[in-house]
């Protein structure tokens, strides 16, 4: 009926009945034509509220048709060309002017279509204003009431930089034990919110259940199947588990909340969401990038992460990717963490950056279910943890020829076995580095090139990782997550660089199996450290073959990326 003539609305709307036709009778065609629907008649929409918000007693929904690309148009109004509609004609923008009944001239609307404002005095704007302060000033505003407050306590983190010795632990063991430490810290205890979608037990977080209690604002109100266990469900109306059930999008609505706290209530929180890192930013990717826009604090943990360490699970659950979506936000701070010690230092410095400092940043930290003994923090290893890289275990002195390994999360373990391997059977010193943040190196090294060229006088900078790893030493970059992830700083270091990661599907199989289908295992390592020598000139092809054999590669194995 939009792009219709107005005698053909008259036959076809009106003409059903003879009691509609009645009502048209004293319009013409062109006026029964320029009738508003009930959507765009502010006389109905009037009525249509004044009726709703006056009804008591149930429910009210108002039901108001509209033409998309109302007033643009004959060409554009109602037409299936609407939303790839880009500019106006100077005769669309009268008619729009018409509709509108805007006071524009030809002239002003020939020349550089001008925005229309009524006045400051007229009628609309006191009545917008007026409502306006009503509803408590401007939107969007931002009133951040800063006040100290104290940080942690040194002993929450101290114990993680003396390592676990023999005992073998997982970072996620890790991190609840230190997310227990810092409910019990009484600075900012009451302050964390521990926000955990499905079952806390897969995490270890279950004796938060007795010691904190899982928030229920009616209580306890029934008996749970494990009330005879020494670690039973437990509600309470003063819990501090937010227990989301298998929701991640509720639990990132939790997350916002407690994340914008500090604006929105003037009271700062430090939430701490755990999630399976496989169904966190490709699950809810838009409600993270909306919790960075809105400038949220706080902590996402993807547990249970990489592609090949939460082995038997397959497609559905192995994470490969998320570290590359985090890069995507624009400020968020994405940490990969091998060992525990590093896990507390981020999240050290993620507390004083939020909490204290106010910085607009949240945390992506990815955590592990792979046990093995945890490691004492080297000397001087702070800094670069924060900063995304640090020397681990230099290679041992005395050897012909050198090679650089960089591991992240749980395959930092494949990288120090290769580191070992390559030092005992093929005389290599190999310097095995721990790489925290990809991420980080990345945008640290573009905002050096950046002010490089802004600075064309000025005697040129040189990015932290180039500092670190450049030259002509190959270097093997191995990681649970997409060759994409380490290939982010491949332009700034030493070539050739070589980065292996978990490029395909997830599979069902062994965490050795999965590691050498994807070949980064500690034998691929070593062939990719062995054939990068080979490059340099430093190493025969004809032995780089050989060690293929001798290690067991099949070299006529199919990609993993297309197996």
């Amino acid at each position: 009926m939009t792009v219709a003539d107005g005698a053909w609305i008259r036959e076809h709307f009106f003409g059903t009945d003879p009691r509609l036709r009645a009502l048209v009778e004293h319009l013409s065609d062109e006026e029964l034509r320029g009738l508003r629907r009930g959507g765009h008649d502010y006389r109905k929409v009037y009525a249509a509220y004044h009726a709703a918000v006056r009804h008591t007693g149930a429910p009210t929904a108002i039901l108001a048709q509209t033409v998309k690309g109302w007033a643009l148009g004959p060409s554009v109004e109602a037409r299936n060309v609407t939303h790839q509609a880009k500019k106006m004609t100077f005769e669309e923008l009268k008619i729009f002017r018409d509709r509108l009944q805007l006071p524009i001239p030809d002239e002003t609307l020939a020349e550089d279509p001008p925005y229309f404002h009524p006045g400051p005095s007229s009628p609309e704007m006191r009545y917008m204003l007026e409502r306006r302060s009503a509803l408590g000033g401007s939107v969007p505003k931002r009133v951040v009431r800063a006040r100290p407050l104290e940080l942690p306590a040194d002993t929450a983190f101290a114990e993680f930089a003396k390592g676990s010795g023999s005992a073998a632990a997982s970072t996620t063991m890790a991190f609840t034990r230190l997310l227990r430490n810092l409910l019990r810290d009484k600075n900012v205890g009451k302050r964390v919110v521990p926000i955990i979608p499905d079952e806390a037990r897969t995490f270890g977080m279950d004796p938060l259940f007795k010691e904190v209690g899982i928030y229920s604002p009616l209580g306890q109100r029934y008996e749970p199947v494990d009330a005879e266990t020494l670690l039973p469900y437990r509600e309470a109306k003063d819990g501090q588990v937010l227990e989301e059930g298998i929701t991640e999008a509720g639990s990132m609505a939790s997350f916002t909340a407690a994340g914008t706290s500090y604006a929105t209530h003037g009271e700062p929180m430090l939430p701490f969401y755990v999630f399976y890192s496989m169904f966190g930013f490709q699950r809810t990717g838009d409600q993270i990038w909306a919790f960075g826009d809105t400038r949220g604090r706080g902590f996402m943990l993807g547990a249970t992460a990489g592609r090949t360490t939460l082995n038997g699970e397959g497609l559905q659950h192995e994470d490969g990717h998320s570290q590359l979506l985090a890069t995507a936000v624009p400020n968020i701070r994405a940490y990969d963490p091998a060992f525990a010690f590093e896990t507390a230092l981020i999240v050290k410095d993620g507390i004083r950056r939020m909490l204290a400092e106010g910085d607009d940043v949240f945390y992506y930290i990815t955590l592990y279910n792979e046990n093995y003994p945890q490691p004492a923090m080297p000397d001087g290893a702070e800094d670069g943890v924060l900063r995304g890289i640090y020397l681990f275990k230099p290679g041992e002195d005395g050897r012909s020829r050198r090679v650089t390994l960089l591991g992240s999360g749980a395959i930092m373990q494949q990288v120090l076995k290769a580191q070992k391997l390559l030092q005992e059977r093929y005389d290599i010193s190999v310097d095995a580095w721990s790489v925290t943040s990809y991420q980080l190196l990345r945008n640290e090294a573009l905002a050096v090139e950046r002010w490089n060229r802004l600075h064309p006088d000025d005697s040129p900078r040189k990015p932290y990782v180039a500092h670190l790893l450049g030259g002509t030493l190959p270097i093997i970059a191995a990681s649970d997550y997409l060759k994409a992830v380490p290939d982010q700083i491949s332009r700034w270091v030493g070539q050739p660089f070589v980065p292996l990661g978990t490029d395909g599907f997830g599979r069902s199989d062994t965490r050795e199996a999965l590691r050498r289908h994807f070949e980064i295992d500690p034998e691929s390592i070593a062939t990719a450290a062995l054939h990068g020598l080979a490059l340099c000139e430093q190493y025969a092809p004809t032995d780089v073959a050989k060690a293929i054999a001798d290690l067991g590669i099949d070299p006529e194995k199919p990609e993993p990326r297309t197996a």
